[in-house]
């Protein structure tokens, strides 16, 4: 008897352990290369050791806990860094916590999440360009999130950043392939707290098939001054397919500013070529059109590159790219980097 209530007490105890199992990870990913940058309309290219090639380099922490039930409550802390010189955040003055800053609680009916987080134009726009989330050489990255001195940030296809701040994300349970995502950004300003951004984004995997929609519309700033601005509308339509000895990619899209009459147009083309077992051949091709009144301009970026994988974690890269602007000189830039995820 005394040894069966003993095996009974360890069992239950092991249950409810179960129950309230956690866990807590430092995780990152650090990205830098060297080589010659030239946008178009630069009057001459520069030699850089830059960070973030491929990907925007971060570090962190997440964890999770499991409450039992079904229900499950997780963290994201997670900090941008330029790895060529050592500082926080993606330009001087981002946010600590620029890349993640949330909880969430999750269960059968999907997850709610506070804090600072993606907008709804982030996945759909990487996930559809074989050179995913590079602010560096992705053409149709560039085009929706990265200003140069010749095409101003009006011109940008992303609203207001590719994260929101003080927002709530409910994220629906996946049916079969499919998942959506809606955005709630608060003002937080009592004169304007009429104020807000919201946004929405579906995404649908099924097979070789990949298809992903978006839409927002913004009127507060992101990440810094969190300052009102001039509604603007964007939204995006994109996939791809996996032939298997190619992957295709396609996007179009459309950014509006009614009470300024501008309108950006967007499309991209992208392939991605395994050449062997560890590496591919990426080339991706973005054209923006921007009209503001009867005045229009057009800008033509295409990249061409090749990924090589070492292992699971660390890949290398080189990438051509080609920057076009209507009137304006040409610009052509050459990098090569390394990756490594931990």
């Amino acid at each position: 008897m005394k040894r069966s209530f003993i095996a009974m007490a360890a069992a239950l105890a092991c249950a409810g352990a179960a129950h309230a199992q956690s866990s807590v990870q430092l995780t990152g990913l650090v990205d830098a290369y060297a080589g010659s940058m030239r946008m178009a309309g630069d009057a001459s290219g520069k030699g850089v050791v830059g960070s973030g090639g491929m990907t925007t380099s971060w570090w962190g922490m997440k964890g999770q806990e499991d409450l039992g039930g079904g229900l499950k409550v997780d963290f994201q802390l997670t900090v941008f860094m330029r790895v060529d010189t050592g500082s926080p955040g993606r330009f001087d003055g981002d946010p600590y916590f620029s890349r993640d800053a949330n909880v969430g609680l999750s269960g059968g009916f999907g997850t709610v999440r506070l804090g600072r987080g993606m907008a709804p134009n982030f996945l759909p726009t990487i996930l559809t360009n074989p050179f995913g989330d590079s602010f560096t050489i992705s053409p149709l990255v560039l085009h929706a999130n990265v200003g140069t001195t010749a095409w101003g940030s009006a011109n940008l296809t992303t609203p207001s950043d590719t994260g929101w701040s003080n927002q709530v994300v409910y994220t629906t349970p996946k049916f079969g392939g499919l998942q959506a995502n809606v955005h709630y950004q608060f003002g937080e300003k009592g004169g304007d707290s009429g104020k807000k951004n919201i946004g929405v984004n579906a995404m649908y995997f099924g097979g070789p098939l990949s298809l992903v929609a978006f839409y927002e519309r913004a009127q507060i700033s992101n990440p810094v001054s969190l300052a009102v601005m001039p509604t603007k509308t964007d939204w995006m339509l994109g996939g791809t397919y996996n032939f298997e000895v190619a992957k295709l990619y396609a996007t179009y899209g459309q950014a509006k500013v009614k009470d300024l009459d501008r309108k950006n147009s967007t499309y991209s083309l992208g392939l991605d070529v395994p050449v062997t077992s560890a590496g591919t051949i990426k080339a991706a091709l973005a054209r923006t059109k921007a009209e503001i009144g009867a005045v229009d301009s057009t800008r033509t970026t295409a990249s061409l590159g090749y990924d090589h994988y070492l292992s699971k974690r660390t890949d290398v890269y080189t990438v051509l790219m080609h920057d076009r602007i209507t009137d304006l000189k040409s610009g052509t830039s050459l990098i090569a980097g390394i990756r490594h995820r931990f």
